[in-house]
Formats: structure tokens, sequence, C-alpha cells
């Protein structure tokens, strides 16, 4: 499905964005990449290349210019330029309206939305060569409210509305723009926001309950989509934000 092109993966040390490099190098693609967690994303590198792949480790954080330019010049450097942008790296916290901090607030929206927007106009000019495409990672929280995480929610919705412009204005150029909204998946988002293990433990069985196919996700239901939507079997679709989310977008609060 991907046989030759070049994708660039950000969040690719963990989780769905992992997931994804690994399942764009099964189906042919030449993967960069990117996170924090240098280690991890060294050893995902070596794992897709022992599988026969191609793959290129950047460590850098996307709060910062000078690394999110390193990143793609980097990328295209490597590989000689860039067919698909995907943007996996994200943060959760709680938090309402009253209790969420400014500084909290911003720091949020700096990973969730800043770095999206960043990555896309650095990445437009080689994606415009190749006629390529941009997948976004948001989330069920970009279409519905949910309380107690307010900043997230915000953060996301901003992603799908950026990921509709976007695609409206860059379609002349050739280049599709689309997203996935995941439900609730297994991975360390939450865990990294904050949830201890016992309370991530039943938020997970809670949410067997929520979402009506029965079961949370997993990284590899939300990478297959992604992959479709980076290859040519999704060609004419653009501005779409699929739920990949068991059905939990339909669903009242519970």
């Amino acid at each position: 499905m991907l046989r030759g092109k070049v994708a660039l993966i950000t969040g690719a040390s963990s989780g769905i964005g992992r997931a994804t490099a690994a399942a764009m190098a099964r189906n042919g693609a030449r993967v960069s990449l990117t996170g924090r967690q240098e280690k991890e994303l060294e050893q995902e590198a070596g794992r897709i290349a022992s599988s026969g792949g191609e793959a290129l480790a950047i460590a850098g954080d996307l709060r910062w210019d000078e690394d999110r330019r390193r990143i793609v010049d980097g990328t295209v450097a490597r590989f000689g330029g860039l067919d698909v942008l995907v943007n996996a790296a994200g943060t959760i916290a709680n938090g309402t309206i009253e209790n969420t901090s400014f500084a909290d607030w911003r720091a949020m929206f700096e990973i969730n939305l800043d770095s999206v927007f960043a990555m896309m106009q650095l990445a437009i000019p080689y994606l415009a060569e190749r006629k390529g495409c941009i997948v976004n990672v948001s989330s069920v929280t970009g279409i519905r409210a949910f309380p107690g995480l307010v900043a997230y929610c915000a953060s996301k919705a901003g992603v799908d509305q950026l990921t509709r412009c976007a695609a409206l204005e860059l379609a002349p150029k050739g280049i599709r723009v689309n997203a996935v909204d995941p439900g609730v998946v297994v991975s360390n988002l939450h865990r990294r926001g904050g949830m201890g293990e016992e309370k991530y433990q039943a938020f997970l069985e809670h949410s067997k309950t929520t979402h009506p196919l029965g079961r949370v996700g997993s990284p590899e239901d939300v990478s297959n989509a992604i992959v479709f939507l980076a290859s040519d079997q999704s060609g004419w679709i653009t501005g779409a934000s699929i739920p990949v989310d068991g059905g939990r977008h339909q669903t009242c609060a519970r």
C-alpha cells in the first residue's frame, strides 16, 4: 500500500505513533520516527530494520522550533523527500475550567495543537512536490465534550478544525489532510498524564461499558486506519475526521 513512500511519524516512541511506524514499514514505507524518548525510538527503528524495513530515529522535542526543523530536514536529507506526515504526538491531563491554570492550558496546546500546526507548515513544501498527505491523530474528545478534560478536549477539537481548514487550503497543491479520532486506546498516554496503575486499570475496565463494541482499542486499531488514509486507497478523501472509537462518539455521557 505504501511501497516507496517516505513517512514521518511524531510520537513514535510509544502507543499509536509506534504502531503506525511499524504498520507503515510493513506496508513498504521508509519511516522516520521522532519523539522525546531516544532509547525507545532506536529500539523501534531497530525492530523495523531487523524485519527488512528502513527506519530513521530522530529524537526531539516538538515544542521547540529548532527541533521541529531538524526532524523534518533530517528526514528529507536521509530519504530524499517526504510523502506522509503523521502527527501522533500528544499529551493528556485532567482539569476543569475552574482549576486548570493558564500555564497548564498552554502546555496542553503546545504539544497537542501548536506542534501539529508547525509540523504541517514545515512539511508542506516537501509534500507538495510528491502530492503527499497528512494524517493527524485527534480524539473522540474533539467530537464530543467530556467533563474534567477541558484543555485536552479543546486542543483536540482544534486539531479536527485545523485538519478541515488545511484540507481546503492544501487541496490545490494535491495534498490531502485527514484525521483519526480514537476512543480509549491502551497506551501510556494516561499513565504519563498522571493516572496511577490501579486507577488506569479500573478506567480501562469501565471504558468497556462506554464503547458500544464492548472493548477498548489497541494502537493497531488506530494505525490500520492511519495507513489507509496515508495510502492511495483513500485518494479521494480529504478533510475527514474518522472516529476509530468502537462507537464511543455516538453515545451520551455515562
